[in-house]
């Protein structure tokens, strides 16, 4: 007999990833909050789009879930529509939302009084990632449930670890964007250095990356980022949500944060220069923006 899944979310990272789980020959079945989109998917891939989380959810053995922040996650879960009055007990919630670790300790609850299972799931790899197949997915969770759960993470995933308890692939999440700011902010001060210096940024880059300073971004950002091209990826308003998660994190833990904080700040700055929706490598863009500012002298 065909699973039956239910995926609820149907974003720039949702449609693709249900996409895969429909192609992966698993019956799926879905809800997004505009219907039209839902359509959309549909004209692409086979499956059944439903009017409510808890109607799509109804049936499944496995429910995943790719929303914006912990109030969507809980409106798609416990609303009075929620996902969670249309599962079963054995069944299993899995959260792709990056969200904070205490509202996924706080579902994980919920769905337990219910006897279901539940794992925080966030992903990195971005659209790109998303769309190819390739994602990053850090679970928190029971490792029984994990294990039920791998065959189907891995018709999108690159790789994939049970990092721990509940509430654990969120926090490894965090430890993401952290590392991720901070190259991002690194690399935009590299470019902007190189070419205050006369020198060729984009030869600069060929001779660095077969070096220490290596990264993902270098590699995938820095022509893009040189044409100041920004439309594409993932986004600086995403970017802020998930920094302040962490700072949040960070407040009830101990961290020191002082760069991720910084960065934080000047992701702000480019919000304000109209880039809420830029590719984060738009750190870049602020600094063009400061230099032509001092130069004019205002």
């Amino acid at each position: 007999m065909t699973t039956t899944v239910a995926f609820i979310g149907l974003g720039v990272m949702g449609f693709p990833m249900a996409g895969y789980l429909s192609r992966a020959g698993y019956r799926v079945q879905i809800y997004n909050r505009t219907g039209s989109r839902a359509s959309e998917w549909l004209e692409t891939y086979a499956g059944e789009a439903f009017t409510t989380p808890a109607k799509a959810a109804s049936g499944a053995e496995f429910v995943f879930a790719c929303v914006g922040n912990d109030d969507d996650l809980r409106q798609v879960t416990t609303g009075s529509d929620g996902a969670f009055h249309g599962m079963a007990s054995g069944s299993v919630f899995v959260d792709h939302t990056t969200a904070s670790a205490n509202v996924a300790r706080e579902l994980a609850a919920a769905a337990a009084e219910r006897g279901i299972g539940f794992l925080d799931a966030p992903v990195s790899g971005g659209q790109a990632g998303a769309e190819n197949g390739a994602l990053t997915i850090m679970v928190g969770g029971d490792e029984a449930n994990y294990q039920r759960v791998t065959p189907l993470l891995n018709s999108y995933a690159r790789a994939l670890n049970l990092m721990g308890p509940v509430g654990s692939g969120q926090l490894c999440k965090m430890v993401n964007q952290v590392c991720i700011a901070g190259l991002v902010q690194g690399l935009s001060e590299g470019l902007h250095f190189a070419r205050a210096a006369g020198l060729d940024p984009e030869q600069v880059v060929e001779v660095i990356s077969k070096g220490a300073a290596q990264s993902w971004q270098m590699e995938n950002r820095y022509k893009t980022m040189l044409a100041g091209d920004y439309e594409h990826g993932f986004a600086v308003d995403w970017m802020r949500k998930d920094l302040g998660i962490v700072l949040d994190e960070a407040q009830r833990n101990g961290a020191l944060l002082p760069v991720t904080a910084l960065v934080d700040q000047f992701y702000s700055e480019v919000q304000a220069l109209g880039g809420g929706r830029w590719d984060t490598s738009s750190l870049f863009a602020r600094l063009t923006n400061l230099r032509d500012f001092e130069n004019s002298g205002s």
